[in-house]
């Protein structure tokens, strides 16, 4: 065997880099991925909670649909987080439909990082947390009830 003949070993070299460099960018890519559906849905969530609390004409009844909203939203992109327990809305008067206050709505979502296991995430809490904030304004010349 003549110790310069090569013939065949870069197609392995290239296939071994290839895998090593492939794999850990796919994968963040998958990441990046869940965390922008994330976001995309923390946001939305938080614009539309805020909207349809300030537009309705009980506190309890925009709660109610404020939780449905993120509901909706949160599963338009993939996660089943408790909508109740993601939002948390905070009011800048009280009573907190009063014409001219503010209605702020915040949105906490944890993302599971991909193909980690249960097991594993018990132990480290493998996850990246995503919120967002929005605040509705309750109409100024609004008719208290």
């Amino acid at each position: 065997m003549n110790l310069t003949d090569d013939e065949g070993s870069s197609v392995i070299e290239f296939l071994g880099l290839s895998l090593v460099l492939l794999v850990p960018l796919v994968y963040l890519v998958l990441v990046l991925g869940r965390i922008e559906a994330a976001t995309f849905a923390a946001e939305g969530a938080a614009r539309e909670a805020a909207r349809t609390y300030v537009v309705a004409d009980r506190a309890d009844e925009g709660a109610e649909r404020a939780v449905a909203a993120v509901g909706i939203a949160l599963r338009d992109q993939g996660f089943d987080d408790d909508p109740a327990e993601a939002l948390t809305l905070t009011c800048s008067t009280t009573p907190c439909l009063a014409p001219g206050s503010d209605v702020a709505a915040r949105i906490d979502v944890r993302v599971p990082l991909p193909f980690v296991p249960g097991f594993v995430r018990d132990v480290v809490p493998l996850e990246v947390p995503v919120s967002a904030e929005r605040v509705a304004p309750v109409d100024t010349y609004r008719a208290t009830r």
